[in-house]
């Protein structure tokens, strides 16, 4: 008892600094890649590399018992178990063939797509194999275009599905000089929304879903806010304004272009309509401005007033592919009311350089953003001056996120083929 005694007292006589330095020592159960696998993170974190040489996985998610599985779109789905707990996984079984985004634990089955379906297998808790064949729960969504059927799986079963838009801005001729938006935009009928589903129905089409929320043009990143059960996404924003290939050259100069329109975060609610392709979200005046295909000068509103407006914005053309609500005891404290957003990277910011490629911290209250986000990982591409991720580049691209039971986070990387778990020291 003394001896404890004698050491709390030095303990606390000592520099503040060197408390601070014991107090982030790292704990005995932590395992950390010596570079954190690449990529950069704050102080207090470290990273290993989870599993690699993965054909191209997109959204990830993490079963009870810490089993991982992947969805590749490179064919099928990946199963990962990480059996010694030393933060790599040692066991692989694929299974299937589609070419999916998504996928999503749900009563028993593991859901994904397969182009323009849903499809679900059943699996056994604590399995790395499914048993039986594919079951078809929503058939002959539309094809083309942003063609990813991102989607997410709410307690009751409501299953939402993200149908992105076929075109860039709704114009007769696609992605053309100075041609006018087909007015009123007939894909919105079929597209450029969320359609809600049941996920415990099989054969299930698109008139049969609820078309839950419109005028999103594409929502790869889309989940449920554990905290308040309800739905969001974050808006893949249009392009060409002005820049390279602009088709409005004569109303928006190449940097405007390079920083217009913002990517938007959307609370939904049902009937919810968002706007697309009639407007779009301008950080600088901080409001919805009519589309030049529909009229806009990049100062009028018009009919935008009547739009539903974001809860959150980030840099124009940054691409997010990836959002998820820490609910987790893991980290610290001020991450628990927040939402980590896996940005996948520009390809069209010139002549500004490239940017994204990096998972950002967005603190929240209420259901709204709460001051600016922040950059949480980085380094994923080092080479932005090859656009994309060509070949040889050395570039990664982040994409799927995901929480394990332990509160550890997983980010996937669909062009280098890796995954990293991410912990608190």
């Amino acid at each position: 008892m003394r001896r404890t005694a004698i050491l709390a007292l030095l303990v606390s006589l000592a520099p503040a600094g060197v408390r601070g330095q014991a107090a982030q020592r790292p704990r005995a159960d932590v395992h950390c890649a010596p570079d954190n696998g690449g990529i950069t993170l704050p102080r207090g974190f470290c990273a290993t590399v989870f599993a690699d040489s993965l054909a191209q996985p997109r959204h990830i998610v993490v079963a009870p018992n810490g089993d991982v599985f992947v969805a590749l779109s490179g064919g099928g789905v990946m199963a990962l178990r990480d059996r010694n707990g030393d933060g790599v996984a040692d066991e692989r079984n694929k299974f299937g063939e589609a070419h999916a985004t998504e996928v999503a634990l749900f009563d028993g089955y593991l859901y994904t797509e397969d182009g323009s379906d849903i499809i679900r297998y059943r699996l056994a808790g604590g399995s790395l194999s499914p048993t039986g064949e594919p079951e078809e729960v929503v058939t002959g969504l539309p094809k083309g275009g942003h063609g990813a059927k991102s989607f997410t799986i709410g307690r009751d079963g409501s299953l939402y599905v993200n149908v992105g838009s076929a075109t860039n801005a709704c114009q007769s001729a696609d992605r053309k000089l100075e041609v006018p938006g087909v007015d009123p935009c007939t894909e919105l009928e079929t597209r450029a929304g969320i359609w809600r589903f049941d996920a415990r129905k099989l054969h299930q089409t698109q008139a049969q879903g609820e078309h839950f929320a419109r005028g999103i043009r594409n929502s790869v990143a889309i989940t449920i806010n554990p905290r308040d059960g309800d739905l969001y996404v974050v808006q893949h924003g249009r392009d060409q304004l002005g820049g390279g290939g602009a088709d409005w050259p004569k109303l928006y100069t190449n940097e405007q272009g390079a920083e217009l329109p913002a990517e938007e975060l959307f609370h939904l609610q049902r009937g919810d309509d968002f706007g697309w392709p009639y407007c779009y979200f301008d950080p600088q005046q901080n409001k919805k401005v009519l589309a030049p295909e529909y009229g806009g000068d990049g100062k009028e509103v018009g009919r935008c007033a009547s739009k539903k407006s974001n809860i959150g914005h980030f840099p124009a053309h940054w691409a997010p592919d990836g959002l998820l609500f820490y609910t987790g005891s893991l980290f610290p404290a001020r991450y628990h009311e927040g939402a980590f957003i896996a940005f996948h990277g520009s390809w069209n910011r010139a002549p500004l350089p490239q940017a994204g490629y990096n998972v950002v911290f967005q603190p929240m209250k209420n259901g709204k953003a709460d001051g600016a986000f922040e950059i949480f990982a980085d380094g994923f591409a080092p080479n932005l001056n090859v656009q994309r991720a060509m070949r040889g580049s050395g570039n990664r691209r982040p994409v799927g996120l995901a929480q394990g039971p332990d509160g550890a986070l997983y980010i996937t990387d669909d062009a280098g083929g890796r995954v990293w778990k991410v912990v608190a020291r």
